[in-house]
């Protein structure tokens, strides 16, 4: 029997959660547990693996402001160094777990519009928490950008929707070959066309919108993301707070979902949803293969 097939999206933070310090074993150990949780989904489903990026590509960043000698790395650079960076150890993680699997990671370029809005209003957080004064502190000595994320703040940067996967030939070449893919990472390097040629674009696309984009190119069976909430709660962080199980595109419009966490993984599905996608799956990290099944979290079909 062939195995369907779902494009996973497997969050930034779910691989350095909230307040841990960025330390390269930290996340090896995270990641080991995200291992597991993907393995156990590849078991009955051909997986195609986008991760997130946020954290890591704040820790680069910041880590060439420090370094006075040469100019800080553009965005797209970093991108692509996380791409590496954290497909490395998923891979190595998954082979190890799966010996007979066939693992492969693919450096991954997404083209974006250099005209979207998103240019003008960044929203996408990168890296570590701040407490108020010192993340206004930092914004005034790097000109960033911040905005609230919870009850701290962070760096914020343009996040434009994707609109091509350069590599989306290779990618499918290595489906049909049986290969668990790990690609788009971080949402992809952000490029764009410039006199027929591509180049590097300052921003970091959000992982959710890039994996329904690819979801729908691949014309998967199903999306699935996972994160750090359990499913998708309507009256968030109120004594109404409710989880929805079973719910559709149209009935999500009535609600509104904060722009830094669960928004862009909402409009993401729901898109996928209404370009011909038959699933969403949205929660924790260790009910995959349970919410693929309607079992945990957050199922989302067409209206």
């Amino acid at each position: 029997m062939t195995k369907q097939t779902v494009v996973v999206a497997l969050g930034g933070n779910a691989l350095l959660r909230r307040g841990e310090p960025l330390e390269a074993d930290i996340q090896r150990r995270n990641i080991a547990v995200a291992a597991k949780a993907i393995a156990e989904i590849a078991t009955e489903y051909n997986v195609v693996l986008v991760h997130g990026n946020g954290p890591q590509v704040g820790l680069l960043a910041l880590q060439g402001l420090e370094y006075k000698a040469v100019s800080p790395y553009p965005l797209d650079v970093l991108g692509s160094e996380t791409q590496g960076m954290i497909g490395y150890i998923l891979m190595q993680e998954l082979k190890n777990l799966l010996p007979k699997q066939d693992v492969s990671c693919l450096l991954t370029q997404m083209s974006v519009d250099p005209n979207d809005p998103a240019f003008l209003d960044p929203t996408k957080p990168i890296g570590p928490v701040y407490n108020e004064a010192e993340a206004r502190e930092l914004a005034e000595k790097y000109q960033w950008t911040i905005k609230p994320d919870g009850e701290y703040f962070r760096r914020v940067v343009p996040s434009p929707q994707p609109t091509g996967i350069i590599e989306s030939d290779a990618i499918t070449a290595l489906i049909q070959q049986q290969h668990l893919v790990i690609c788009t990472g971080g949402g992809g390097i952000p490029v764009k066309l410039v006199d027929n040629k591509l180049v590097g674009v300052e921003a970091v696309i959000d992982k959710d919108m890039s994996a329904a984009y690819l979801a729908k190119q691949l014309n998967a069976d199903a999306l699935l993301i996972l994160t750090d909430a359990d499913a998708v709660f309507v009256n968030w962080g109120t004594p109404e707070q409710t989880a929805l199980s079973t719910t559709t595109p149209n009935q999500l419009a009535q609600y509104t979902f904060d722009a830094g966490s669960m928004g862009p993984k909402v409009e993401a599905s729901c898109e996928f949803i209404k370009r011909g996608g038959k699933l969403v799956g949205i929660g924790a990290l260790d009910a995959g293969l349970r919410i693929l099944k309607g079992q945990a979290g957050t199922n989302i079909i067409a209206d």
